[in-house]
């Protein structure tokens, strides 16, 4: 969790945290994702500091934590590095995505094409390869107008709540002097 956030904590697991009201008020939790306050807080500006605690072993019981848990957890982190990374830039991923796809579509296209013009190849030839071509060209242009549609959203969504993307802590103004007749 630590590699993924680019938050350095040891223990993400340890229930005993403390955070400024200020952050959290920007920190909107949902699902299971209460695991990661201190990767979302960071986010908005919240610089993290550890205090190791001891913990104290089990008396009763058993754990609960099972394989069906362990493939929730991984799916929340991915869900996590996607938000910490991409949230308010969706374009940034899936425009990757689609341009790749794009491109290489109109590489294969392309190219076909003038395998065909020159009397090199028959169309018939290579149809596995141009039906990928195009499934690359299409998938590609999903995936653009996907990142700019995710823009537009983004932008409705932070509007709408009177959200910030960014968080600004301070500002601070350097006044300078201003002498009369200048």
């Amino acid at each position: 969790m630590a590699k993924v956030s680019g938050v350095e904590l040891r223990d993400f697991g340890t229930t005993f945290k403390a955070y400024r009201a200020e952050i959290l008020k920007e920190v909107h939790l949902y699902g299971e994702l209460h695991r990661f306050i201190p990767a979302l807080a960071s986010f908005y500006g919240a610089r993290i500091a550890e205090v190791p605690i001891r913990n104290v072993l089990r008396t009763n019981g058993a754990s609960h934590y099972g394989l069906s848990r362990t493939f929730n957890v991984m799916f929340d982190i991915m869900t996590i590095k996607f938000l910490l990374k991409y949230f308010t830039r969706p374009m940034h991923f899936f425009g990757r995505l689609g341009l790749l796809g794009t491109l290489s579509g109109v590489g294969i296209l392309g190219t076909l094409g003038i395998l065909r013009i020159t009397g090199r190849a028959q169309l018939g030839d290579h149809a596995p390869l141009m039906l990928l071509g195009a499934l690359l060209l299409l998938t590609g242009l999903v995936m653009f107008s996907t990142g700019l549609l995710g823009e537009v959203l983004m932008r409705t969504y932070f509007e709408s709540q009177g959200r910030r993307i960014y968080a600004v802590r301070e500002v601070r103004c350097r006044r300078e002097q201003v002498t009369p007749g200048n």
